[in-house]
């Protein structure tokens, strides 16, 4: 019974992780779908690919991840964690059936969170404030300055330049921000589904507490869910990003993209931090517009965005507890 639990929740996992491809499939695409820098088959194509190279440069978010509650060993565990990604698949379903960007992230993590309280096991809250609470505030209003500070730069360097000219060369460089952007998706989000079948597989005893390295099988199986849900893809949520926040024009969109990779990067492998690749995107694509006039960004839309990012860890969490008040006398 416990090796079938084990295989239900890798299988529920891998089903998270092709969730959030499609979900966030958007987020490294959109802006160049939107500016027709990319057809829209040939940019769900990088994406995937690029996805599934990022998902093998690294392993700090996984074990973050891995570390955000205590399940107790055996089935019971097994239960949390699975209840958990049921949990955060139901969040991503429902935002993305309205079109909004929530982040994929933060519904695991809040799932996780919920799912542990609902069973009464240990909750590593100082990972909760210094991994997520904090990056979750700080990255969105880094990425917003950023991406204005640079576009700024490129508004000055060729200001004096043919504008159709640099139009055609930022839409050629968005095929290189949106691949660096494709990368550091799969560096982060296929990272939350290894450091959650990791988890999985210590709770089932299947795997030694003390072991670092990652079994190449479950990088690679998350790694393949993530590109086959990129490619897939998420036409809501690219409308939104793409079209409602603002309409964009190569050099904004480049910005926006260079910006939210570089971020992406930084929280990977120097903070170790599984934040929103959705949170972050959307904040760079803000503050890139927002150098032509504050009137220029749909404020409304990104309000209704702001409102599902702070819904998406109480909501995810609940939803989590709902699964564990389900499954726990079934399974248990």
């Amino acid at each position: 019974m416990d090796l079938a639990i084990v295989i239900t929740v890798v299988v529920v996992a891998l089903a998270f992780d092709y969730t959030n491809g499609f979900h966030d499939a958007a987020n490294a695409i959109a802006t160049s779908v939107s500016t027709r820098a990319l057809t829209p088959r040939v940019a769900l194509t990088l994406a995937a690919v690029m996805n599934f190279v990022g998902a093998f440069l690294g392993q700090k978010v996984a074990h973050t991840v891995s570390d955000v509650i205590v399940p107790p060993d055996g089935r019971e565990g097994l239960i949390v964690v699975l209840a958990s990604l049921c949990g955060a698949i139901i969040w991503n379903l429902i935002t993305w059936y309205f079109g909004l960007p929530s982040s994929s992230s933060h519904a695991l993590i809040g799932a996780l969170v919920g799912a542990a309280i609902a069973a009464g096991t240990s909750v590593h809250w100082h990972t909760i404030v210094d991994k997520v609470v904090v990056p979750m505030v700080v990255s969105p209003l880094v990425g917003f300055a950023l991406a204005f500070l640079v576009m700024l730069v490129i508004l000055w360097l060729f200001r004096n330049r043919n504008a159709g000219r640099v139009t055609r060369g930022f839409r050629l460089a968005q095929t290189v921000s949106a691949s660096a952007m494709a990368l550091g998706h799969g560096l982060q989000d296929a990272q939350k589904t290894m450091g959650v079948i990791f988890l999985a597989l210590i709770t089932g005893g299947y795997v030694d507490p003390g072991t670092t390295d990652l079994p190449i099988w479950v990088i690679a199986a998350a790694a393949g869910a993530i590109s086959l849900g990129t490619y897939s893809g998420g036409w809501r949520i690219m409308r939104t990003l793409g079209r409602k926040i603002i309409h964009l024009d190569p050099p904004h969109a480049f910005a926006a993209e260079s910006v939210g990779a570089s971020v992406l990067y930084a929280t990977a492998f120097l903070w170790e931090a599984p934040v929103s690749t959705t949170h972050i995107i959307t904040s760079a694509i803000m503050g890139s517009g927002a150098t032509r006039r504050a009137s220029a960004v749909r404020w409304g839309m990104a309000r209704s965005i702001v409102t599902a990012w702070v819904l998406t860890f109480p909501a995810a969490g609940l939803a989590a507890a709902a699964c564990f008040g389900i499954l726990n006398p079934l399974l248990g």
